[in-house]
Formats: structure tokens, sequence, C-alpha cells
């Protein structure tokens, strides 16, 4: 069994935060080391020729030896994919040589995640003086020529804010100070997938009605981001809609297997497929008691529940059983699917 890339991610150190949209879900965190890292590379090298480790799959550069664990990495892969987007503005406010290497690194534009005002914010991350964070790292990023860009998520409990983010995106000039270094500002926003701690808003999920509450220009920020014709290819249909299209479809969801597939390995060695949220649902198997094989060849034969219930139950089935007709939620096509497969698995 040999792939043509793997990539493989060990969950170290966890998150300091406790995001209540966060897809992976939130676990304990854990306390991994050098040692246990150069394990799971181990185990993995036999199955291809390309092999790339990460020390996370949460949290970017969140332990104090981030710069290590970058170094290490590297060297266990065979080809190192550059810097994420994603950054800690943890790490950022307190670590004044955070920013400026990952400047050296070659990151240009930096992801932050907002919801709205202080309280709002600090209630999604689940932690206190996270917005603040957050406006401070906005400011240590441009002074380092790395161009902010905003993600929002968006729900009924919290698109009324829109119009004060767009006022704070305006205060704080982000698009003329980006292009004084000649970058380009980005925004976007979205619902996010309906899995892992977001599936929680399911009740608050954005309706057709609510589109009209979202300020023209951070719907074209959006659409110029997503580079789509509309805002409606962002947010989707409503469920009604999908359930109507759906309902008469009796093929079952596609495979996720490939031939460069990504995995996730937990605290405890579980290993999952980067794919939705990690749960036993998913797992694949344990690398220290059962070896990365079995892991392997459980992903490519579909034996976890959730890849089994995938190859094997129709949509139609899961639609009739846990779609809503009536619903006018608006959902991409894809997150819907995979929302109706997770509740599906629930009743098994």
């Amino acid at each position: 069994m040999n792939f043509e890339k793997i990539t493989v991610c060990l969950d170290m150190h966890g998150c300091p935060n406790k995001c209540k949209h966060c897809w992976v879900g939130i676990t304990p965190n854990g306390r991994l080391s050098i040692d246990d890292l150069k394990f799971v590379a181990k185990n993995f090298r036999p199955f291809t020729h390309d092999l790339e480790v990460t020390d996370r799959y949460r949290e970017e550069d969140y332990p104090d030896n981030y710069k290590e664990l970058w170094e290490i990495t590297s060297a266990l892969s065979d080809n190192k994919t550059p810097h994420f987007e994603n950054i800690s503005y943890w790490r950022a406010v307190r670590d004044s040589a955070y920013i400026p290497w990952l400047y050296s690194l070659g990151v240009r534009a930096a992801q932050l995640t907002i919801f709205g005002d202080e309280e709002t914010t600090d209630y999604f991350v689940g932690r206190k003086d996270a917005f603040n964070e957050i406006l401070q790292t906005i400011e240590i990023l441009l002074a380092n020529k790395i161009a902010p860009r905003i993600q929002v998520f968006i729900y009924k409990n919290n698109i009324l804010q829109l119009p004060y983010i767009l006022q704070l995106v305006e205060f704080l000039d982000l698009e003329n100070k980006c292009a004084g270094f000649d970058k380009e500002f980005s925004f976007f926003l979205h619902q996010g997938s309906c899995s892992g701690e977001n599936e929680q808003f399911y009740d608050d999920w954005i309706t057709e009605e609510d589109i009209e509450k979202i300020p023209p220009k951070l719907r074209d920020f959006t659409i110029k981001h997503f580079n789509v014709q509309n805002i409606v290819d962002v947010l989707g249909e409503t469920e009604q809609s999908l359930y109507a299209r759906l309902i008469h479809n009796s093929s079952h969801m596609d495979s996720i297997i490939t031939d460069n597939p990504v995995f996730f390995i937990d605290k405890n060695f579980n290993v999952y497929p980067n794919y939705e949220t990690p749960s036993p649902m998913w797992c694949l198997g344990n690398l220290k008691t059962e070896g990365a094989e079995k892991a392997l060849n459980a992903y490519v034969n579909n034996s976890s529940v959730a890849q089994l219930t995938m190859a094997t139950t129709p949509i139609n089935e899961m639609v009739k059983k846990h779609g809503n007709p009536d619903s006018l939620r608006l959902f991409g096509e894809w997150d819907y699917k995979n929302h109706l497969l997770l509740k599906h698995l629930r009743t098994k």
C-alpha cells in the first residue's frame, strides 16, 4: 500500500480558545513531545515517498517552541507546505518575535476571525479579551507589512452586528493601509459548516431574508474573495429546496478516499481522516496500539462507521429521516449532506 502523498497532523498542544464555531470540536489540550512527533512520522513513512508532517490541526504556533517545531516538522517532511495564513493572535500579542518570524517565512497575509463587537467576539471565541487581542494583532501585522484578512461567521444572533464590523474595517482604514505596502485587504463572511461546535447554531442559521441585512460593501468583499457572481453562491440555498431535490437522489455520498490523504492524530494517538469533526464515528484506529498500516487499511476500505455509512446509505434515505422539508435555512449542498450524515450517524 503506497500513497502519492500523506499529510499527518498531530495535535501536540491543542488550542487556547474554545471557539463555538470550531468544526474540529473542542477537546482537552494535550502536551506531546518531539519524540511523539517523530514516532508519528516514522510510522507513516513506509507508505509514501512524499510525507508531510505538522504538529497541529488546531491552533497554529501555540507552544512556546513553535520555531523549533517548524524546523523539526520541515526536516521530517519531504515537501513542507509554506506556513498557513491562519495564525495565532494569542501568540502574536505575547511574543514580539512571532509576526516578524512569520514574515521571514514568506507570510504576507494572515486570517483573523471576528463575530461582531468585543462582547460578541469574546463570547464566540470562549475567552475574555480575544477581541482586543485581535485588534492588537491587526496593528502588529500592518506594522510588519502583512495584510490582515478578516473572516466573519454569520448567524441570526449576530448578523445585525455586520454594520459595526464594516465601521470597524473603515475606522482601521484597512484597505488603504494594506495598499500602502502593495497588498490588498480581503474580507469574507459565511456560515461555516453545520458540524463540530458550529452545529449548535442550527436554530440560528441564516435564512433568505437575512441576506438583505448584509451591508453591500461586505457582500462585495465576500463575492470577490470567493470569486463568485452572487452572494447566494456563497451562502447556498434553502434546506427546503435541497430537501426537494435530494429526496429523489438514491446515490451514495462521494468517497473521501484519495491518493493524497490528510490525517488528524489526537493527543491519544487516534487517527481520523481530515474530512469532518474527529470523533469515534470517523476513527480509523490507534497509532500506538494498532499502527499506521491498520489505520490506512481502514481508510481505503471504508471501515470507519462514518465512511461505511457514506458508502452504503442512499442520500435520499438520510434526507427522508433527518431533513426538514419546511426549513428555510441556507446551506451549500456539500455542507447539507454532511449535516444529514452527522445526524444519521447518531442513530447508529
